[in-house]
Parts: structure tokens; C-alpha cells; sequence
């Protein structure tokens, strides 16, 4: 199985470097000097690190081949993927499988996943709902509790207001009504506070 572990974006510096996108949980060792991964579009072939390094937050990559600014624009956007022979973790699954699924809550559809946002505390699945709106929706047992790959379909538990809590403020946004922060009343809540 390919496995999607990281899309390429803009060229750094002159000598033909990088930024990447990382998608996997262990970079370092993932992209070590000598890796080879399959790239999409198949017209770029493969390509092997021939250096990795860290830039703050951002990993550079160089490849073998790639020696100019020039050479590491032509691969902006590529996605690179690695053969894996790993199906041993039936509760884990890579954001390429997840993507287009159907959401459902019961039996009634409520969106698609149209993303997988994985974080250090828990991942987020992003949804698109019925109404155009992504909703993010935590990737924990208790709000997700099926997955089921082969049958297209992701099932919700979700918390009451999972789906609705951001649309009563956003529908006033749009009528163009400015949010009320004070209180019911109109007052700003600071009668009878000392000054």
C-alpha cells in the first residue's frame, strides 16, 4: 500500500532545496539521507533525499538531481508517497483513505470528510456538512467510534451543538448585525463593579 507522507512547496535558496509539508508522525527518520519515494505526478519519478534538515518549523529536503532553484520549482506540489507493507494497526488510518467518506450521525447522512488535521494532543477529522460548512470534529473513540473503509462511511456520536455551535454566530456575522457583547439587557455589565 502507498502511503502518502508529504507534499512539496516552494524552492529554498539556490542549491535546489525544499519546503515540505511533512504528513507522517516521524519525519526524522522518514526522510533520511538515502529515502526513496514514489511522487505524484508519476512523470517526476522517484526521488531519493540526498539532505533533510530543519529550518524552525519547516523541513527542507534536497534531492538527488535537484540542484537549482529551477530544478526544485518542477516539483512544487508534488505529493510523495512510500510502499508500505503495514496492515497491522486496524484502528489507525492515513488521511487518503478517510477523504470523501460519508459522515453519518445514526442513519442520517450529515457530510463528507474532507480532511484529516493530525495534531500532538488528538487529530481533528474535517467535515464538510450538508450545508457547505466544515465542521471539525475531534478523532476520539467517544465521537467517532466506526470507520469503515470498505463500506465508505465514517459514524458519529457527536456531543450536542457539534454541528451547530459556530452557525448562530456566523448567520449573525452575515445579516450583518455586529455580535452583541454586552449583556441581554444592552448594558455592559460594569454597573454596580467599582471603578
Amino acid at each position: 500500500m502507498q502511503v502518502q507522507v508529504a507534499r512539496i512547496g516552494k524552492p529554498h535558496g539556490i542549491k535546489g532545496e525544499v519546503t515540505v509539508l511533512v504528513l507522517t508522525d516521524a519525519p526524522d527518520s522518514r526522510f533520511a539521507v538515502g529515502s526513496e519515494f514514489v511522487v505524484e505526478p508519476a512523470k517526476l519519478g522517484t526521488l531519493t533525499v540526498r539532505s533533510s534538515r530543519w529550518n524552525k518549523d519547516i523541513l527542507l529536503l534536497g534531492f538527488e538531481g535537484t540542484n537549482t532553484r529551477n530544478d526544485a520549482e518542477l516539483l512544487r506540489g508534488a505529493t510523495m508517497f512510500f510502499e508500505s507493507d503495514d496492515d497491522e494497526d486496524d484502528d489507525a488510518w492515513y488521511e487518503h483513505e478517510l477523504l470523501g467518506l460519508e459522515v453519518r450521525v445514526g442513519k442520517n447522512k450529515v457530510g463528507k470528510v474532507t480532511g484529516l488535521r493530525t495534531q500532538a494532543v488528538q487529530d481533528l477529522l474535517i467535515v464538510e456538512d450538508s450545508d457547505g460548512d466544515e465542521v471539525l470534529v475531534p478523532f476520539v473513540d467517544e465521537i467517532v467510534p466506526e470507520v469503515n473503509i470498505e463500506e465508505g462511511y465514517v459514524l458519529l456520536t457527536p456531543p450536542a451543538g457539534l454541528f451547530t455551535v459556530n452557525k448562530d454566530a456566523s448567520e449573525n456575522d452575515e445579516s450583518g448585525e455586529a455580535a452583541d457583547l454586552n449583556g441581554a439587557d444592552g448594558s455592559d455589565g460594569s454597573e454596580g463593579k467599582p471603578e
